[in-house]
């Protein structure tokens, strides 16, 4: 692997596994490193990422990545939470790592520095391992079935984060599903990825930094995505496989940028997080060339379970393809197993299903159940299977819009309304209209060539009459895409963004507190006699 940044900076295989064992023995010998201690990692992405990783797995260890957007009390919540040991972090993150390392009681002495720069007063990675290949400890029995490789924290969609521990028996198999299912098509020596995606969600963390080492595949490492670099690096690079969220696509698709630059090494693109059109899909092919299979996953399955075979990514485009090799599947109504082909919530059963929640048996109860002798997770996704073995979801259980008795799946009207060329990025959520008694379906957009297109900052109103004639022909044109009761009669505001986690999966939850903020807004203005904003 080798730093975009920094090309100097790279591993060989070799250099990983020799510096991940002397970082290991330093932990055992220096700091009498137990069994199950937790280090956690606050950091963007670095080559450092793999042998800090896997030095904690050799003394071990177990691994709890944290969003480095996260400000001081967010990280408090996850040290306390998860009792770390120790923190990793690079220079540009340690004030923020110091303030929460106090709060939660580790020393100063185990903060240690990740990344090519070094600070008075802290020890770098390196610096913990003792210079010798093979130390007097050797590495840590390890129970695989029962001990943590990682303690990941869910995106706190639905309240505070949840952290998920998956054992190393959990991530081994995944990374052996992930080759069984589509490993075939992609090889060491013949292919090279881009490590965009970030590497403390289990997305990036699985699928470029742990399969990479497993399969023996070059990464180029990004430190922080920035579209125009992307495009440059894959030139560059000759990148010829790469993950990503949508977004990505939807600037693929429509940005200009792309054509300044040479993407024919591309041989697939995999997606996740979201749904994609075959729209969106095609637009994509016909400019590049490249092909675009869908995978779906959660971190509480390590995260991967279906992916679309790159040989049949064009004839199954909206699913999200076939379910991966030893793992079971189950689509279920409040009644029972529903018969094939009808939508129901999706049960998944495998090697890869988490070992639970940290610390909260309540929500590990509510997430399991077993069914003919199988340990299911519940997923809180609604899909079905068509006759071809391919999975459609087609939302969360929890976002369904409940308009007059008919049921609208924001995701569908979400890749419906991407396919506007006023539209760069678009969240679909229910709002409660008083008058019709009834949930209706409200847009908040990015718009494509303005951003927030002078909309009101807390409530995504538009402010300016080029705003509300454009999202007027936005509404218009939407409801000749769709059926009576899936039209966007709750209306269309304009965002700056879409509250995302870092996989690219929409806040609903944040989107729905706007919604909120907006409402408060406009009955505080009612009760003071201010006249309302003009609502679409």
């Amino acid at each position: 692997m080798q730093s975009a940044e920094s090309p100097e900076r790279y591993y060989t295989y070799e250099d990983v596994k020799r510096l991940a064992t002397s970082f290991g023995e330093g932990l055992r010998r220096k700091w009498a490193w137990q069994l199950g201690d937790i280090m956690a990692i606050y950091a963007p992405n670095d080559i450092d990422f793999a042998p800090v990783v896997y030095g904690a797995f050799y003394a071990g260890g177990t691994i709890s990545t944290a969003n480095p957007a996260y400000n001081s009390d967010e990280l408090t919540f996850q040290l306390q939470n998860s009792g770390a040991k120790a923190l990793v972090t690079t220079i540009a993150f340690l004030p923020t790592a110091i303030v929460a390392a106090e709060a939660s009681n580790i020393a100063k002495d185990h903060i240690i520095i990740l990344g090519p720069e070094r600070s008075n007063g802290f020890q770098h990675w390196r610096d913990v391992g003792i210079q010798s290949e093979h130390g007097r400890h050797g590495r840590q029995a390890l129970q695989p079935q029962r001990d943590l490789a990682f303690l990941v924290y869910s995106s706190g969609t639905t309240g505070l984060p949840k952290g998920v521990m998956l054992s190393h028996y959990n991530v081994v198999s995944d990374l052996s599903l992930i080759q069984g299912a589509v490993g075939s098509s992609y090889k060491s020596g013949k292919d090279k990825m881009i490590g965009v995606l970030p590497f403390f969600h289990i997305y990036g963390l699985i699928g470029l930094v742990n399969q990479c080492l497993q399969r023996g595949i070059e990464m180029v490492v990004v430190r922080s995505y920035e579209f125009r670099s992307f495009l440059q690096l894959i030139q560059q690079h000759e990148v010829t496989f790469v993950y990503v969220a949508p977004p990505i696509i939807v600037r693929l698709a429509h940005d200009k940028l792309v054509d300044n630059y040479d993407l024919s090494t591309l041989r697939m693109i995999t997606s996740g997080a979201a749904p994609l059109t075959m729209e969106l899909i095609q637009k994509v092919y016909k400019r590049l060339g490249v092909g675009i299979n869908q995978a779906y996953g959660l971190s509480e399955t390590s995260p991967m379970t279906h992916t679309q075979p790159w040989d049949e990514w064009y004839d199954s485009i909206g699913s999200v393809g076939k379910l991966f090799p030893n793992m079971t599947a189950r689509f279920m109504s409040a009644d029972g197993e529903v018969q094939p082909g009808k939508v129901g919530e999706l049960w998944l059963a495998g090697p890869n299903v988490f070992q639970g929640y940290w610390k909260n048996q309540k929500e590990t109860q509510a997430s399991i159940a077993e069914h003919a002798g199988k340990r299911y997770l519940k997923t809180g996704d609604v899909g079905f299977m068509d006759d071809n073995q391919n999975f459609f979801l087609t939302d969360r259980v929890k976002d369904l819009i409940k308009y007059k008795g008919f049921q609208v799946a924001p995701t569908e009207l979400e890749g419906k309304l991407s396919d506007h060329p006023l539209v760069q990025d678009v969240a679909i959520i229910g709002v409660f209209d008083s008058n019709q008694h009834t949930e209706v379906p409200r847009a908040y957009i990015v718009h494509a060539t303005r951003g927030g297109a002078g909309c009101h900052p807390v409530t995504g109103l538009p402010g300016d009459e080029q705003s509300k004639i454009e999202a007027t022909e936005i509404m218009n044109w939407f409801s000749k895409k769709v059926a009576n009761h899936k039209r966007l009669r709750g209306g269309i505001r304009f965002l700056d963004s879409i509250p995302k986690s870092a996989a690219g999966k929409i806040l609903k939850n944040d989107v729905k507190r706007i919604a909120r903020q907006e409402e408060e807004s406009q009955t505080a203005a009612d009760r003071s006699g201010i006249a309302p904003r003009a609502r679409l």
